[in-house]
């Protein structure tokens, strides 16, 4: 997620942002909307610019032919092919550059490819709503619905920025949900379900719909799958340990395929097992101001948790806001 201004005395005469993978990169389209008022001018990115051929020329070869006499970069690249080499390219050819301006802020916009070059693994948000006694839904399993519209329709936007959204069979089975984006131009988000045996429904909305959206089935080695891949449905199989899946594992391989953001809009079986891998790295928590009550409703997370309260992940940079009657605790658990 990178943007450019380019900035001629007290103006700016040129302004872009890189849409989608393949489209020139925002260097570009700033400088070619400044036009020859780029000439001795300054650019502002978010991210160092890329010196190398890769689905477009080097952003480095434009702004040298632009004329630029300066570059600001939020934030080295830490992609193996640029990771300094743009701003190397450009100061060995005369051009002052300074980078690291708003680090902190830009590496935040961009936590989902950072963390993908760095860690190998997307950046994961866990999105839950539950009631004020902690209850994700009945104990009959009713759970439509804990929150209200605007909590709903904001959840439309999380999925609209994500690349993935993750769910366990459970939550498959249970609601049969379809996981998409109802939003002017929105954009599908690659559906991901972990389902080791197999069990998803080939007549279920994920099945019948597998061959215009994007979806994965993360199932152990054995599972039988046929029905489902004749729906279009993109398989992924696993070692499995004790019949479970390593979380770990399965973002590696939601990573190579090009996923940098995912969101979990699983139950508390899912939630459990990623917080016990240490993978969830954002917090979306709704709490509607309702009581449901009982011993046998569930709560948002199981797994095996802290055995302390000094044990217990503390929410980073924690954030409150309103949707209508409900609140929404945003934060993070790694920073980013």
């Amino acid at each position: 997620m990178v943007g450019a201004v380019v900035v001629a005395g007290d103006r700016c005469v040129g302004e872009g942002f890189h849409p989608r993978a393949g489209a020139p990169h925002a260097e570009v389209y700033a400088l070619r909307r400044a036009g020859e008022a780029a000439r001795g001018a300054t650019l502002f990115v978010t991210l160092e610019p890329c010196c190398h051929h890769g689905r477009t020329p080097p952003c480095t070869d434009a702004i040298l032919a632009a004329g630029v006499s300066r570059v600001v970069a939020a934030m080295e690249d830490p992609f193996p092919r640029v990771a300094g080499g743009g701003t190397a390219r450009l100061r060995e050819a005369g051009i002052p550059v300074e980078c690291g301006i708003l680090a902190p802020e830009a590496r935040a916009l961009n936590r989902g490819y950072l963390s993908v070059q760095e860690r190998g693994l997307p950046w994961l948000t866990l999105k839950m709503a539950m009631t004020l006694d902690g209850r994700i839904a009945t104990a009959t399993g009713d759970s439509r619905w804990v929150t209200g519209e605007p909590a709903r329709a904001y959840v439309q936007r999380l999925r609209n920025w994500n690349d993935g959204v993750l769910i366990g069979i459970g939550t498959a089975l249970a609601d049969d949900p379809r996981l998409t984006v109802r939003l002017p131009r929105g954009r599908h988000p690659v559906r991901v379900v972990l389902d080791p045996q197999a069990r998803l429904p080939t007549d279920s909305y994920l099945a019948r719909t597998a061959a215009e959206i994007p979806t994965v089935l993360a199932v152990g080695e054995t599972a039988d799958i046929r029905g489902l891949e004749a729906r279009g449905v993109q398989v992924e199989r696993f070692e499995l340990q004790g019949g479970r899946l390593d979380p770990s594992v399965l973002l590696q391989r939601l990573a190579a395929r090009g996923l940098h953001t995912i969101l979990c809009e699983g139950g508390a079986a899912l939630a459990g097992s990623l917080m016990d891998a240490g993978v969830v790295d954002e917090l979306v928590w709704f709490v509607a101001p309702k009581l449901v009550g009982g011993a046998e409703a569930p709560g948002p997370v199981a797994g095996v948790g802290s055995m302390s309260m000094a044990e217990a992940q503390p929410l980073r940079s924690p954030r409150i806001r309103r949707f209508g009657a409900d609140w929404g605790v945003f934060g993070y658990l790694r920073d980013p």
